[in-house]
């Protein structure tokens, strides 16, 4: 049961960063924007977590490991810079879910 809830987990976190960043790119160069942060730090962000999201679903533990710490850390820059422009909860619970995910994934790789 429990390496279905992580393979479960593991799936909707890699979806949901595709989702974001590939159909709705558009969205993530205002948000960019609007925080005053470069095109090439977006570029960055985004290069990192797709990769993080393709290693994520990997059956190697030591990917999903850095994958899931990897994700941790940009989802708590992301949760850090909606605090930092004071957005309200809608916008920064999604990162705030997806940092609690992916430690909850961590862990469960690590103790596994």
């Amino acid at each position: 049961m429990d390496n279905f809830l992580l393979e479960c987990l593991k799936i909707f976190v890699a979806v949901s960063i595709f989702y974001v960043w590939v159909p709705r790119y558009f969205n993530i160069i205002e948000e960019f924007k609007q925080y005053n942060y470069p095109d090439y730090l977006r570029d960055i962000v985004g290069i990192l977590k797709l990769t993080f999201a393709f290693m994520l679903v990997a059956k190697d533990t030591q990917y999903v490991l850095m994958a899931s710490g990897g994700l941790v850390v940009l989802m708590l820059a992301a949760f850090a810079t909606h605090i930092r422009v004071k957005n309200n909860y809608k916008l920064f619970f999604p990162s705030l879910s997806l940092m609690l995910i992916n430690s909850l994934i961590f862990y469960m790789t690590y103790s596994a």
